[in-house]
């Protein structure tokens, strides 16, 4: 089978790889569509992310949908040929984290695409791909695209849970990429009053106010348009910061009203913060990281049309010309989510 796999910075290669058999519990998938996440630009571009370095040869991509090819042993609930949405969350059920319901937090997770342990965790990118029964969630009705979308919904729903009540909040976006874009989704469908999201590209701004934001600021044609949310002490309840950058976050902690809540999606590395505003506004900062059981519940909302994915696939290219998906991915003047169909 063909996989896609990244040797360092800017040397991404369609590899052959042996194919695997499901044993107990498991599922032989072949793959339907795959979305290029911003994890996986970072180690197409850049060979990782802060600390996390790419040590070997990694097959990458964690966002996917497949068609079932053949059912393990004991395996019940699925059929053959049925589009399923792929959970990349393998946490061990085993350790501390586990037991205490955090399993996005476990000490062993198996997460597909994943440099942070040594040796690596394989990704997903590959034509034929064994899993966990329990990770195949089914996906009837949705095509294979809306499918591979599940992964970064789950993302900023976890997100949106631990921001806490959202029933008729003041919402701030930062980075309005494809979990930015998500985050206005979900705060929208967790009932949020009103939703303002900024960026520096007037591409995606667009694609916020389709999915709902009702205003817009590129903060690169106006610099200072968030002081004027700053006035008595701030206007935003909650802030979803999606753009991992300092800049993006410092000017939003100035928006914030007294005891808004702060969460902090975005993967940039380590950032300084005007900690006596965190503390003289008893500002919440609560990190948000992956998710679990929240990726049923987007396939969930997606089934049901409550959340509607559709706009933000913006390119879809054959697996043979994957290196051009990843650069049209980079690419945020005229992408949104660039998808590669494996079949």
């Amino acid at each position: 089978m063909k996989a896609i796999v990244v040797h360092g910075p800017k040397d991404l290669r369609i590899e052959d790889r042996p194919e695997e058999e499901p044993g107990r519990g498991e599922v032989r998938l072949r793959l339907a569509s795959g979305g290029i996440c911003g994890s996986d630009l970072h180690y197409y571009n850049h060979g990782g992310f802060g600390t996390v370095r790419l040590r070997e040869p990694m097959i990458l991509g964690h966002e996917v949908s497949a068609r079932v090819d053949a059912l393990g042993e004991g395996v019940t609930g699925l059929e053959p040929g049925q589009l399923v949405a792929v959970s990349p969350s393998r946490p061990c059920r085993a350790c501390r984290y586990c037991h205490e319901g955090l399993p996005n937090q476990c000490l062993h997770m198996r997460f597909y695409g994943s440099a942070m342990p040594f040796p690596h965790i394989q990704g997903a990118f590959r034509e034929v791909l064994v899993a966990d029964a329990i990770q195949c969630v089914p996906a009837d009705g949705l095509s294979p695209g809306e499918a591979a979308m599940a992964e970064p919904l789950a993302v900023t729903l976890h997100a949106t849970r631990r921001a806490g009540l959202m029933l008729g909040k003041r919402v701030l976006v930062t980075g309005c990429g494809p979990i930015g874009v998500l985050s206005i989704l979900a705060a929208r469908r967790a009932g949020a009053a009103e939703i303002i999201a900024t960026d520096l590209s007037d591409f995606t701004l667009a694609l916020a106010r389709t999915a709902g934001a009702d205003r817009t600021i590129n903060m690169r044609d106006e610099p200072d348009a968030l002081a004027a949310f700053s006035a008595d002490k701030g206007t935003f309840d909650v802030l979803y910061e999606c753009s991992g950058a300092q800049p993006a976050l410092v000017a939003a902690i100035a928006a914030m009203r007294p005891r808004g809540v702060i969460v902090q999606l975005g993967l940039g590395g380590d950032m300084n913060l005007p900690m006596m505003a965190v503390t003289a506004k008893e500002l919440d900062l609560r990190g948000s990281f992956r998710f679990h059981e929240e990726f049923a519940t987007g396939v969930a909302l997606m089934r049901k049309g409550l959340i509607d994915v559709k706009p933000l696939i913006t390119h879809t290219v054959p697996l043979d010309r994957a290196v051009e998906a990843f650069e049209l991915a980079t690419d945020r003047s005229r992408a949104m989510k660039a998808q590669i169909a494996f079949a």
